[in-house]
C-alpha cells in the first residue's frame, strides 16, 4: 500500500519509532534484555509443542489448542521484537509506511486469533466438565480443526479490515511515533484526516472480536464453576479447578492489556504506560504462557522433562 497525499501537504513515506529508551547508553542494556525475553520466549514455546508432540497422554483437544496458542505467541513476539533490536543494533528508527501497516496487519491477526483461540479452549473445559459424557463428540478433531480454522478467518478479516481503513487516512504532519512497533491508536494521533470512522469501526469491530469472546469464556466459566462446586469430593472439585486455572490466569491478562490499551483512544497523548502496555502484550504475554501452563500441570511438566532428557541423550 503507497501513503495517500493530504490536502495541505505531502504524503510522508516513512515513520520515526522513537523505541523503547532514548537514552544511548540505555540501549545496549534493552537490546540485552529483549533479546534473552524473546529466545525465551520461542524457546518456552517450542518447548510446549515438542511436549504436546511426543507425550501421547497430550494428544487431547485442550493441548491441541494449546500448541496452537504456542505458535501464536511465537509469532506475535517475532512480529515486533526482531525488528526492535534491528533498529537498536543499526541506530537507524526509521521505518517505511509499507512495512509500518504490514507489522500493523500481521500483529492484529495473530492477536484476533488469540481472542478466538482462547475462546475454544474455554469452550473445551466446559464440555469437559459440564457435557463430559458427549465430549468426545461434540470435541471430535473435526470440531477443533474447525474451531482453528473460523479463528483464522475471522481475525484475517479483522485484521484486513483495519489495515485498509487506516491505508485511507492521510499523513502529511509529523511522523513520530513514541512506541517501538506500529499500532493503531498511535498513527490515530498522526493522521491529518479525521479518524472518528476509524475509531468508531475499532470500537465495533472490538466488541465482536473481543467482547463477543470474552461474554462466551465468562458464560463457559460461570457453567463450570456450578458444575465444580457441585463434586462432593474436594480432591476432585481441586482437580477440575486446577485445569482451569491456567487458562483463567492467560485471559485475565490478555483481555486486561488489550482493554487498557484501545479503550483509551480518546486520551489527548499517548505516555510512556502505552509502551509498558504494548511490552505486556507482545513479549510479557507469551513469555508467560508456557510458564503459566506448565507450572502448575504435571503432564506438560513430565512431557517436558522428557523432551530435555532426549536433548541430553542425544548430545
Amino acid at each position: 500500500m503507497q501513503p495517500i497525499s493530504g490536502a495541505n501537504g505531502t504524503a510522508i513515506s516513512e515513520f520515526i519509532l522513537l523505541g523503547l529508551v532514548e537514552t544511548p547508553g540505555l540501549r545496549p542494556a534493552v537490546f540485552v534484555l529483549f533479546l534473552f525475553a524473546y529466545l525465551l520466549t520461542v524457546g518456552g514455546n517450542l518447548s510446549i509443542l515438542a511436549a504436546i508432540l511426543v507425550e501421547p497422554r497430550l494428544h487431547t483437544p485442550m493441548y491441541f489448542f494449546l500448541g496452537n496458542l504456542s505458535v501464536l505467541d511465537i509469532g506475535c513476539i517475532t512480529v515486533t521484537v526482531p525488528s526492535m533490536l534491528g533498529r537498536l543494533l543499526s541506530h537507524k528508527r526509521t521505518v517505511p509506511y509499507g512495512a509500518c501497516l504490514t507489522q500493523l496487519f500481521f500483529f492484529h491477526l495473530l492477536a484476533g486469533v488469540d481472542c478466538f483461540l482462547l475462546t475454544a479452549m474455554a469452550y473445551d473445559r466446559f464440555l469437559a466438565i459440564c457435557r463430559p459424557l458427549t465430549y468426545s463428540t461434540r470435541m471430535s478433531q473435526m470440531v477443533q480443526r474447525i474451531l482453528v480454522a473460523v479463528s483464522w478467518a475471522c481475525a484475517f478479516t479483522n485484521a484486513l479490515t483495519h489495515t485498509v481503513a487506516i491505508s485511507t487516512l492521510n499523513f502529511c504532519g509529523p511522523n513520530v511515533i513514541n512506541h517501538f512497533y506500529c499500532d493503531l491508536p498511535q498513527l490515530f494521533q498522526l493522521s491529518c484526516s479525521s479518524t472518528q470512522v476509524n475509531e468508531l469501526l475499532l470500537f465495533a469491530v472490538g466488541f465482536i472480536m473481543a467482547g463477543a469472546p470474552m461474554a462466551l469464556i465468562v458464560i463457559s466459566y460461570a457453567y463450570v464453576a456450578a458444575a465444580v462446586l457441585r463434586i462432593r469430593s474436594a480432591e476432585g472439585r481441586k482437580k477440575a479447578f486446577s485445569t482451569c486455572a491456567s487458562h483463567l490466569t492467560v485471559v485475565g491478562i490478555f483481555y486486561g492489556t488489550g482493554i487498557f490499551n484501545y479503550m483509551r483512544l480518546g486520551s489527548a497523548k499517548l505516555s510512556d504506560k502505552d509502551k509498558a502496555v504494548g511490552i505486556f502484550n507482545t513479549v510479557i504475554n507469551p513469555m508467560l504462557n508456557p510458564i503459566i501452563y506448565s507450572l502448575r500441570n504435571p503432564d506438560v511438566q513430565g512431557a517436558l522433562w522428557q523432551v530435555l532428557m532426549g536433548r541430553r541423550s542425544l548430545a
